[in-house]
């Protein structure tokens, strides 16, 4: 079923056995870290703090830190069943354009259908806050120990293009500074940024507002990688099967989730930037301090009985992997129909999702191995990807053991790495330069002599299917 707010996923998760309230009183600087990093990494449940140090607020943690309440928060049985109802309802455009680069989109035929509704009055203006140090009062996290300050961790930012008026919501931390002003850490290669630097060229500032909490698919949402102006609230109710509710900002003329726990309204100047960070970000390593524009808070209103959303982040596996993980599955089908050749997709965690991709291929000519890693580089967030190795379509991605082998038994060093160079992600610490850097492509399928390989491809060992029918049906009378 799907959660109109986030008490409903809340009372829905302590139901199902995948929430604990933590009762004794619990410090934002640091303490609730350590606590919800042992759990995370316990693969343990939702954590709701109820007694937080200097905040009226309870504190919800790692309500999407596993596979099975990531399944809650997408209104599916699986992720499979989930990608299932994307792909069937996806439809390619044609391309547009003989010059340039073709620029490929989808359309999701069923989004029409849920795209957010207006409403006159909300919950998340049942309460209303103009005066003061407005930021203070919300349990805002220092997570780690050389943290540049308190940051927000799960806000959905959301912003609109001056020339379409299309919004955005997307996902970028806030770096607290005081009670009113936040840094805004949007990447090169966001949409935020997009409408951001647009704004500039006008020398105008822009809106801003920044939800928190509400439908747990709207927080998702925010993080999905989605076509520049596709709706992140439409794509959120095409996951919950009914429209999300927006109703218009105090003090922005922006459209906010309805049912959202706080809502912060206030503006970014583009004359105006502060350092941000360092962050302990989800790399397992701090990302530097650096130069980033600065939202002004205006107001902030929230609901009756309104819960603060956070999370935190660090060394993998976290909360962040799981949501991510979701990711990978759902939007493997619209990945295929941009390169059709590819049967399966793994990020592996420890990549933390942008340094590595494992991709199977049913491979019909060659040298298709390699223009699968072009075609990726090529392909939305995938650009940013520094490793992509190729297997054939009969090897399980998820099993370590057998890919491993035929990485390192398939390959031919000087055969079949294919090194590049290009845009990275922002948090690569290892780039030479920020956001740009090399990438390497492993092709570990079975190569034709077209390929450069000048004998004949070994067979691999498998036991004919008659024998192994056989002791799976005597496996009782060997005693075993």
């Amino acid at each position: 079923m799907a959660y109109k707010n986030l008490n409903e996923f809340i009372k829905a998760l302590e139901s199902a056995g995948e929430l604990r309230r933590v009762k004794a009183e619990t410090d934002p600087e640091l303490e609730i870290t350590e606590i919800t990093d042992r759990v995370s990494k316990a693969g343990g449940p939702a954590l709701l703090f109820e007694n937080v140090k200097g905040s009226r607020f309870p504190v919800l943690m790692n309500a999407y830190g596993s596979y099975r309440r990531m399944q809650l928060v997408l209104s599916c049985g699986s992720f499979d069943e989930a990608a299932a109802r994307i792909e069937a309802s996806v439809k390619m455009r044609p391309p547009e354009g003989l010059a340039g680069k073709i620029k490929m989109l989808f359309t999701l035929k069923e989004l029409a259908g849920f795209l957010p509704k207006k409403v006159s009055s909300a919950p998340c203006q049942q309460n209303v806050l103009t005066e003061g140090p407005l930021l203070d009062g919300l349990p805002i996290l220092k997570c780690w120990p050389s943290d540049g300050g308190p940051f927000v961790t799960l806000p959905v930012v959301i912003t609109k293009d001056p020339e379409t008026g299309v919004q955005n919501a997307g996902m970028y931390r806030m770096h607290k500074y005081d009670g009113r002003t936040t840094g805004m850490h949007w990447q090169y290669n966001k949409d935020g940024t997009r409408h951001f630097d647009k704004y500039r060229d006008l020398g105008r500032r822009m809106e801003v507002a920044v939800a928190l909490g509400g439908p747990p698919s709207v927080t998702y949402a925010a993080t999905a990688p989605l076509p520049p102006d596709m709706d992140e609230l439409a794509f959120a109710g095409f996951l919950d099967s009914r429209a999300v509710e927006i109703v218009k900002a105090k003090t922005v003329d922006l459209y906010v989730p309805a049912e959202a726990d706080f809502i912060l309204e206030g503006y970014v100047d583009p004359a105006e930037e502060r350092v941000e960070g360092p962050f302990g970000d989800h790399t397992g390593f701090y990302s530097a301090a650096d130069k980033y524009p600065v939202f002004h808070v205006t107001a902030v209103t929230h609901r009756n009985g309104a819960v603060y959303p956070a999370t935190v982040v660090g060394k993998p596996p976290m909360e962040d992997c799981y949501m991510a993980k979701a990711t990978e599955r759902l939007f493997l089908p619209l990945i295929k129909l941009m390169v059709p050749e590819i049967t399966d997709l793994e990020l592996p965690i420890e990549g933390v999702f942008h340094n590595c991709a494992l991709v199977s291929i049913d491979k019909k000519y060659p040298g298709q191995a390699k223009k699968v890693m072009n075609a990726l580089w090529g392909l939305g967030q995938m650009a940013s990807t520094k490793f992509i190795a190729v297997f054939d379509k009969d090897v399980d991605l998820r099993d370590g053991s057998a890919v491993l082998w035929k990485l390192l038994n398939n390959t031919d060093p000087k055969r079949d790495l294919l090194l590049s160079e290009g845009p990275l992600d922002a948090l690569d610490h290892s780039a030479p330069h920020a956001n740009f850097g090399g990438k390497m492509g492993i092709d570990a399928t079975r190569k034709t002599r077209e390929e450069g390989m000048g004998r004949d491809w070994p067979e691999e060992i498998k036991m004919s299917p008659e024998m192994k029918e056989l002791v799976a049906r005597r496996w009782k009378e060997y005693g075993l």
